[in-house]
Parts: C-alpha cells; structure tokens; sequence
C-alpha cells in the first residue's frame, strides 16, 4: 500500500460497464514526510474519499478486490482514508 493526497476527481461518461458508479480519483502519491513523490495516477476509489484528503492506495490485482464479485478494470484502487500517522524522525541503533 501506498500512500497518497487526491488532488481531483475524474468525470467520465462513456466507460466500461463494470466502472458505473464507481468514482475515480486523481491521486498524488506521497512519502512518508507528505512531499510529493512520483507521478499523478488515477485511481477507482472504494472508501468513500475526496478531494484534499489523505488516502492509502493498492496497484495492480488487487485494486479490484473491494468490488468483488464485480470484475473492475483497474489497476489502482483507493482502500482506505488516513486520519492521521507518525513516523520516527530519527533512527538510533541499540
């Protein structure tokens, strides 16, 4: 999993059957400092997300995985929202 920021939605309306009613984000992938990192991606989004909020993503598979038994071509999918996560800022050996 991968964290990202949605920066936009995607509005599209002629798509594959199995995508109707499903929403698609434009993501930012971010690092562990919230610095962008890499490129834009737009992803189906199975949590409900929306622009300006923090996001956990998946690639490949099993970005369909949250809308079985339905076969969603995608290869990026929204999984979760982030409330909130710490990262150590500095490693010290024991």
């Amino acid at each position: 999993m991968q964290l990202a920021r949605v920066i936009g939605d995607v509005v599209v309306t002629r798509k594959d059957e199995n995508l109707v009613g499903l929403k698609l984000l434009v993501l930012q992938p971010i690092g562990a400092d919230g610095a962008a990192a890499g490129r834009t991606l737009v992803a189906v989004d199975a949590a409900g997300a929306g622009v300006g909020e923090t996001v956990f993503f998946v690639r490949g598979k099993e970005a369909s995985f949250p809308f079985y038994p339905t076969e969603v071509p995608a290869d990026a999918g929204v999984v979760g929202i982030v409330d909130h996560w710490d990262v150590e800022t500095e490693y010290r050996r024991t």
